[in-house]
């Protein structure tokens, strides 16, 4: 379990947030649809991920995207594999002073105990294998609580860090996501138990190993405040969860030591008929916005 030092020390105690580039399957349609595409651009997945792709080509080129104040990226699958500028976007990335994940879960089950857990993990071995080939630092992988079920969090939380696991023997650092659904009815509950399981699981990881942690922004301020300050923790990082980004930056303002990792809210003012010039200003203002809520609860 050996990972370059460089983007270690990065993901552990640089300033800057990670962006969130892994919109795949159901939610390309969305994503593309914010950005100004509609589904008439496209007759097949290969054509709407042949769009999706040059949007995250044009953000990933762009001047004021870079390891100044975006300290890593997470990509889906095909992008990892693609290229932007004729390299591998992961080369391009690290070049740029940004360290890449990948996305390595294959979707969510239905509902069952009040949260939806990762369908199984078939292809893990294989794209621990990949993304290693490729010079990525780190994985992702995402449930979902929608409700405080004690025993559905603990399932979540159990197949979570069994995959973590698994992808720290593969040389990989994991970023696990259990996030709990910002329009829950019991939300604030259902983030206390989610706090009571994580810390469970961290306390009884072997020594030596760190994991991060990608958690939507809680109801009470600096209720994760524990798992920042744990050993076994290498950074706690934030999902948008829905927010728009002025209220996901204001609620991550409030809870010390965690990083931005926004999709959405970072993209939400970037569209396809901009020019280069009007599309970097509007990154680099979102970058900027939630650059500064990343870094003033430190």
């Amino acid at each position: 379990m050996t990972f370059d030092p460089k983007m270690m020390a990065q993901m552990v105690g640089g300033s800057g947030f990670i962006a969130a580039l892994d919109q795949s399957g159901g939610s390309t349609p969305k994503a593309l649809a914010a950005y100004g595409i509609g589904e008439d651009a496209w007759s097949n997945e290969e054509e709407m991920f042949g769009l999706i792709h040059d949007m995250r080509t044009r953000i990933v080129t762009a001047p004021s995207f870079s390891g100044r104040k975006v300290l890593g990226a997470i990509l889906f699958e095909k992008t990892m594999d693609g290229e932007a500028d004729g390299k591998p976007v992961p080369q391009l990335l690290w070049e740029r002073g940004v360290v890449p994940f990948l996305k390595v879960d294959q979707g969510l089950e239905d509902e069952a105990e009040g949260v939806q857990k990762m369908k199984p993990l078939t292809r893990l071995d294989e794209l621990i294998a990949k993304a290693r080939a490729r010079g990525v630092f780190g994985t992702k992988m995402r449930s979902v609580i929608n409700h405080a079920n004690d025993e559905g969090i603990h399932a979540i939380v159990t197949q979570q860090m069994m995959a973590a696991n698994q992808i720290l023997e593969g040389g990989l650092m994991p970023i696990v996501e259990p996030e709990v659904n910002i329009k829950s009815p019991s939300r604030g509950e259902a983030e206390r138990m989610l706090l009571k399981h994580l810390t469970a699981a961290l306390d009884g990881m072997d020594p030596g190993k760190r994991v991060m942690l990608k958690l939507t922004l809680p109801e009470e301020d600096d209720l994760y405040a524990p798992l920042v300050a744990h050993p076994h923790v290498a950074r706690v990082v934030a999902l948008s969860g829905g927010y728009e980004r002025e209220e996901a930056n204001a609620k991550l303002a409030k809870n010390r030591g965690m990083i931005a990792s926004f999709s959405r809210a970072l993209l939400q003012d970037l569209r396809a008929d901009m020019d280069d010039a009007q599309f970097d200003e509007a990154l680099g203002g979102a970058i900027d916005e939630i650059y500064a809520a990343s870094v003033c609860n430190g």
